[in-house]
């Protein structure tokens, strides 16, 4: 799932080949130039590909490339190994639902709209919210030429993918703006035992992973700018040097070592030059006011069969009280007419 931005670069850089290679077989072609000139144009494309700030290449992608499945045997989802803050997520799904019927699933990501987070750039920006849901074993994302139109204005404009092509159970969405959509509403396709005969009509479980704000920790193991930024070393704070990205801190050590802790733009220092600190002591403050949170939920896939004999059981239980009342009231007239004869 690569960003807008990557995928509009691509294609340009690609354009670009095309007409270069053009203009190589045609005569009279100074080769040396178009040499020059192709590696000048993608040079410039991909050191703006690398400055382009991109929203989409988020918390979600991380997921999909670096594990087969963002659930662990624990029972954690992944996206917690990077989101180290916990936050509250909450999931509504029916009770119950027949083979091959669409319902919704859907997923509260709660947060206050007025805080904004550190973004990569070290401003300030509204939070992205994202999700993983995953479905059981052939539950899928319903196909939109069978949502109806009122499940389609509750969706919006958003896309959800599978995260996988093998794994269509299991979907992911986001980073979006949570602003608008701190409530997200998920079209799900029911399966149906009768042409799928790894589905039986048994409750299932659902497992939600939603996330509101940038990750803490990359999937590499470096830190984020949304992270606390602690001391590597006890000593004295000799000198703090501010550029443009980012803060060299020193510190000298009591046997005499200079230690340099580089703090990228983003968390404020709480601390200051000549000052005493202690190794893991905190250097920043906190500046992650987003988090990430679990939940589930269960759902019965209902056989009609079941349900059409609960309802002749009841209806015959009906017909029985009432059979048994006319019974009792005819009974009743024989005594009393026994009782005047």
């Amino acid at each position: 799932m690569e960003s807008v931005e990557n995928n509009a670069l691509y294609q340009v850089v690609c354009s670009l080949q095309f007409f270069f290679y053009q203009l190589i077989m045609q005569k009279n072609i100074n080769f040396e130039w178009v040499k020059k000139s192709m590696h000048l144009f993608i040079s410039i494309f991909l050191i703006g590909s690398i400055g382009w700030p991109s929203t989409s290449i988020a918390y979600p992608i991380f997921a999909q490339q670096n594990y087969e499945n963002p659930r662990e045997a624990t029972g954690r989802i992944v996206c917690a190994n990077c989101h180290l803050a916990k936050k509250s997520v909450d999931i509504e799904v029916p009770q119950s639902v027949l083979p091959n019927t669409i319902f919704e699933a859907v997923v509260k990501i709660p947060y206050d709209t007025q805080v904004k987070q550190v973004l990569a750039n070290g401003k300030q920006g509204g939070l992205n919210v994202g999700a993983v849901l995953i479905l059981p074993e052939g539950f899928e994302l319903a196909p939109s030429d069978r949502i109806l139109p009122e499940l389609k204005e509750k969706i919006g404009d958003l896309n959800f993918i599978s995260y996988s092509p093998d794994k269509k159970n299991i979907l992911v969405i986001g980073p979006v703006p949570g602003e608008q959509y701190s409530e997200i509403t998920f079209p799900i396709l029911a399966p149906d035992p009768a042409s799928n005969k790894q589905v039986h009509f048994l409750k299932y479980p659902i497992y939600l992973g939603g996330n509101r704000g940038r990750g803490q920790i990359y999937p590499d193991g470096s830190k984020s700018n949304n992270t606390v930024y602690n001391a590597s070393a006890t000593g004295q704070i000799t000198q703090i040097i501010r550029k443009k990205k980012s803060v060299s801190i020193t510190i000298t050590t009591p046997d005499g070592r200079e230690v340099v802790d580089v703090v990228p733009i983003g968390p404020e220092l709480i601390i200051a030059e000549n000052e005493e600190v202690k190794i893991d002591q905190p250097l920043t403050n906190n500046p992650n006011v987003g988090g990430f949170g679990q939940a589930d939920a269960e759902i019965v896939l209902q056989d009609p069969l079941r349900i059409q004999g609960l309802l002749v059981f009841f209806a015959s239980v009906i017909l029985a009280q009432i059979f048994l009342v006319l019974k009792k009231k005819q009974f009743e007239k024989v005594q009393l007419a026994e009782m005047n004869f």
